[in-house]
């Protein structure tokens, strides 16, 4: 009697660590099928781009002296100091504004090749404009000329007038969510050519925000550009 019963429980007993064994596969077989089809995925890029004006421009003006007698050449400096103080306050600008470098005096007869120099004394100072009024900047080279009409010579052709724009963390996050948009686009097309359906985000890399000047004549209008690359699932 006892050795039926336990035939009989061991046969019920390898029909459970069967059915057990078959579910398992079951199980396994199901999930690869789902790890197979997670798989499938596409890559696209994402562009976002828009022109903004310049906040910020660094606008440099070279004032050069010369003359035999040092005293002089210091009274040249200061003149043409506050004259171009004095046209700049005209134009709009104000003393935050305008920053005064320390003057260089060149002794030209010191140098060997300037012996022939018709002043002795060379003397340069920079007046440097840091404002963001952009647009009276842009309008200043067209007026600079009224400071030699006063017998000045200064000039801002040796430097470059430099335009910036410092507003970047307030256009980043709409410029970011139109990469996307654009980004799933483009994935959508790609998904119905595959006779696909396009599934959720796998990864997202965010590129580098580019700030570039739309072109060499118009400095101070720029270029904000970046690309996004997006992974997503295909179902």
């Amino acid at each position: 009697m006892y050795k039926r019963e336990s035939g009989w429980s061991g046969f019920w007993c390898g029909l459970f660590v069967a059915a057990g064994l078959t579910a398992l596969g079951w199980f396994i077989m199901t999930t690869a099928l789902s790890v197979k089809k997670l798989d499938r995925t596409v890559s696209v890029k994402g562009l976002s781009e828009r022109l903004v004006k310049a906040d910020v421009a660094i606008y440099p003006i070279e004032l050069v002296v010369a003359d035999n007698n040092p005293i002089n050449l210091s009274k040249k400096l200061k003149y043409g100091k506050d004259a171009v103080d004095k046209f700049l306050k005209s134009e709009g600008f104000d003393d935050s504004e305008i920053f005064v470098s320390s003057p260089q005096i060149t002794d030209n007869f010191a140098n060997g090749y300037n012996s022939n120099a018709r002043f002795r004394y060379t003397g340069k100072l920079i007046v440097t404009l840091y404002t963001h009024k952009v647009d009276s900047v842009v309008a200043l080279d067209r007026k600079l000329f009224k400071l030699s009409e006063m017998g000045i010579m200064a000039t801002n052709q040796k430097f470059q007038t430099v335009y910036l724009y410092t507003q970047l963390n307030k256009i980043k996050p709409v410029m970011i969510e139109q990469a996307i948009q654009n980004a799933r686009k483009v994935a959508m097309k790609f998904a119905n050519e595959s006779s696909s359906e396009l599934g959720s985000i796998k990864t997202a890399h965010q590129g580098y925000f580019s700030i570039t000047d739309r072109d060499p004549n118009t400095p101070y209008i720029k270029r904000v550009r970046v690309v996004v690359n997006v992974v997503y699932y295909l179902r």
